[in-house]
């Protein structure tokens, strides 16, 4: 089964199974348990802006989201603050930079 938004089909999501989802869902719960997670997050700092973060404040980003094929694993997660995380979404790297670009020439 695909997986669905409110309005139809999502289209980034459209080849992923629910099983699928739920697999990578519980890689990532299992990445976070672990002590290079933590190790991780107490450098306390964020992927994408370097800001210093506290790391309880620190969420896991995918750097290519689940939702558009990236998987749960050691080389695609990264800390992220909430701010980044929130404005990243589901954007993949060139598309994020493109968007930072568009931010600097604005």
């Amino acid at each position: 089964m695909t997986r669905r938004t409110r309005n139809g089909i999502d289209p980034f999501a459209a080849h992923l199974e629910d099983s699928d989802i739920r697999r990578e869902r519980r890689k990532a719960r299992e990445i976070r348990s672990s002590q290079w997670w933590k190790r991780q997050l107490a450098k306390g700092r964020c992927h994408y802006c370097g800001s210093a973060v506290a790391p309880k404040y620190l969420t896991m980003d995918h750097i290519v989201p689940i939702s558009r094929g990236g998987r749960s694993t050691k080389g695609n997660v990264v800390p992220a603050c909430k701010a980044c995380n929130n404005r990243k979404k589901q954007l993949l790297p060139m598309e994020w930079d493109a968007y930072l670009a568009s931010l600097d020439s604005a």
